[in-house]
């Protein structure tokens, strides 16, 4: 088995866990259970016990979607002469199935136990999920659907790479941050701690790159 099918079975394999999950808890469910939570945790939402599977299907496309499209950027990406590398992608591709397969994970254990606060489990995935993606960046060649893609750094190769060595940093930091704050602090600190540090981990990779571009793509 080469390496693109090797991780595409393992693809294939993570998005079946929370089908699994799903139907090991089919037979123990209330005839209504909760279907979507508010940003403290809270169920506002509910349906019937078959809408167990509904986060699964939704995980399962946006995953398969991704997968596909990131493992195919290179014949369908204008810079071709970029010379983007599929084994970066495929990476790629495998830790975003990985986190929504985590991620649909997560909420089906909500399910069950709506008394846990989101910040307890979701931060930490996501923290951990842009911590990797942090890792990622750096090795990111000039392309249009992965990485900051702005006007400068389109524009010119120079300010993509030095944007992306920025952004790596403090993403890989900034997760790390959001992981703590998850499992550490209190529910409003650890939100306003998450949101915040999400801000600050796009909007520095993006000034950086204007002030960049205005200094005539000298660092």
């Amino acid at each position: 088995m080469n390496n693109k099918k090797l991780h595409l079975a393992i693809a294939l394999i993570c998005l079946a866990i929370p089908f699994a999950y799903a139907a090991y808890l089919y037979p123990n469910l209330p005839d209504t259970i909760p279907t979507h939570f508010n940003l403290k945790g809270e169920a506002d939402g509910f349906g019937g016990r078959d809408s167990i599977y509904l986060g699964p299907i939704i995980m399962a496309f946006a995953g398969l979607f991704t997968y596909f499209l990131l493992t195919n950027i290179k014949k369908i990406d204008p810079k071709r002469s970029a010379q983007v590398e599929d084994r970066l992608f495929q990476n790629m591709a495998l830790v975003t199935v990985i986190f929504l397969s985590a991620l649909s994970l997560v909420i089906l254990y909500m399910t069950i136990h709506p008394g846990v606060g989101i910040d307890k489990l979701l931060f930490p995935v996501m923290g951990l999920a842009f911590s990797v993606m942090g890792y990622f960046m750096p090795q990111l060649k000039q392309n249009y659907f992965a990485g900051f893609k702005l006007p400068w750094t389109l524009e010119n190769e120079a300010n993509w790479i030095a944007t992306h060595k920025v952004a790596g940093k403090v993403w890989l930091y900034g997760g790390m941050v959001q992981i703590l704050a998850g499992l550490l602090l209190d529910s409003m600190p650890s939100f306003i701690l998450f949101f915040a540090s999400m801000i600050v981990m796009v909007l520095i990779p993006t000034i950086f790159s204007y002030r960049m571009f205005k200094n005539g793509n000298q660092v």
